[in-house]
């Protein structure tokens, strides 16, 4: 008796520091906070950055050489030199005069040919936006990046029951 008295009070405990923890609405319904949270959720996880500038393009010249990120240029991949945006970084690039539009990785920094343009494409990502004749394109660069999740450290870390 005394054992299931302590069991039901650390049980009360719990549930105590689990809704100061984690909060509680009791104005809602748990039916419409299930309703709302995806939709929450993926607002809060991705940024969109939008940027429109001059696009070039490089290949034959560095294929083969290492790239900012340590890759290895191929100018047959769909890759993409950016002056600031994060290594790793999916792009959605958009000929502007066409509205073709390629999906790019940024591994590498440029344009190194002038300070104006605002992104180097490969060889392979310029034929996809049916660009390399002219050698240069107006193009609207797409990017959403995740956000970081807050981190957990510092927080009570609850005791499994047995």
């Amino acid at each position: 008796m005394i054992l299931q008295q302590s069991y039901l009070g650390f049980l009360a405990v719990m549930m105590a520091t689990l809704l100061a923890v984690f909060g509680c609405d009791s104005d809602r319904s748990p039916e419409q906070n299930r309703q709302e949270a995806p939709a929450q959720e993926k607002a809060a996880s991705t940024n969109t950055r939008k940027e429109v500038g001059e696009a070039s393009w490089y290949g034959p010249g560095f294929h083969g050489q290492e790239t900012a990120s340590g890759e290895t240029f191929n100018q047959k991949k769909l890759t993409a030199a950016h002056p600031s945006l994060p290594m790793g970084t999916k792009a959605t690039v958009t000929n502007l005069d066409n509205g073709k539009k390629v999906e790019v990785t940024i591994n590498d920094r440029g344009p190194a040919a002038k300070e104006d343009r605002a992104i180097d494409l490969s060889s392979a990502a310029a034929n996809k936006l049916d660009m390399k004749k002219d050698g240069t394109a107006q193009v609207k660069i797409e990017t959403k990046t995740a956000k970081k999740k807050p981190s957990t450290t510092g927080k009570a870390k609850l005791a499994s029951i047995p």
